[in-house]
């Protein structure tokens, strides 16, 4: 007999197989990272076309086998279409989902950063905030989520009001963080911050990182 699981998350990423399959990567609440099998889901009228996109956030119905799992059936509660329709948003949700990736692990608890993920897309559809602010604050957040926060860097004075933000970023639960903005000073310095985490934390190259750094030369 079969044994159905179901799973709250969101589509990392996907790779095709043969001629009509996908293999899902998905950040779930219950399992950690985990990846599946659609199958068909490349064929225009599958019912799991959706399912197997990245972003695609919902609860997943799953055949548990000894080696993998299979989608059966998902039913997506949010597609962040906002995000399709701009190039640049697109670009920093991919490196988000990217981050995702690299930070977690299967079978593990992986809640925050679900949490994280979730909460820091819906940011970037927020005309109001500056999407470089937006990323600041996940790269920051991904490495206390992570357990690897290593607090303000010393190696330079900082301003009051970058401090104070850090602090804020570091304390604030993952549903108040996107609640503020602040000047093009102070995102210069948060973003030299987030520069020497990535650098220090991060021992690979990100693809989504090289395509958002040459934004500037398109917009």
């Amino acid at each position: 007999m079969q044994e159905f699981v179901k799973l709250t998350g969101i589509v990392l990423k996907t790779v095709p197989i043969g001629d009509y399959d996908r293999r899902v990567v998905i950040l779930t609440k219950e399992r950690g990272k985990i990846s599946a099998f659609a199958k068909g889901a490349r064929k225009p009228n599958s019912r799991l076309v959706a399912a197997a996109s990245p972003f695609a956030f919902g609860e997943f119905k799953l055949y548990e086998g000894r080696s993998s799992y299979n989608i059966m059936e998902a039913d997506i509660r949010n597609y962040f279409e906002a995000l399709r329709d701009d190039f640049a948003a697109a670009c920093y949700g991919m490196y988000f989902l990217e981050t995702a990736d690299y930070y977690t692990r299967e079978n593990a608890d992986e809640i925050g950063m679900l949490k994280l993920l979730y909460q820091s897309l819906r940011a970037l559809t927020v005309q109001s905030l500056e999407k470089e602010l937006v990323r600041c604050i996940f790269e920051i957040k991904a490495l206390e989520v992570n357990g690897e926060y290593p607090g303000l860097p010393e190696n330079r004075p900082w301003e009051e009001s970058t401090v104070y933000a850090m602090n804020y970023i570091e304390k604030s639960p993952v549903e108040k963080l996107y609640t503020f903005t602040v000047t093009e000073e102070i995102l210069e310095e948060l973003k030299a911050i987030a520069g020497m985490y990535r650098k220090k934390f991060m021992d690979r190259e990100m693809k989504s990182l090289n395509i958002l750094e040459g934004l500037g030369d398109v917009f």
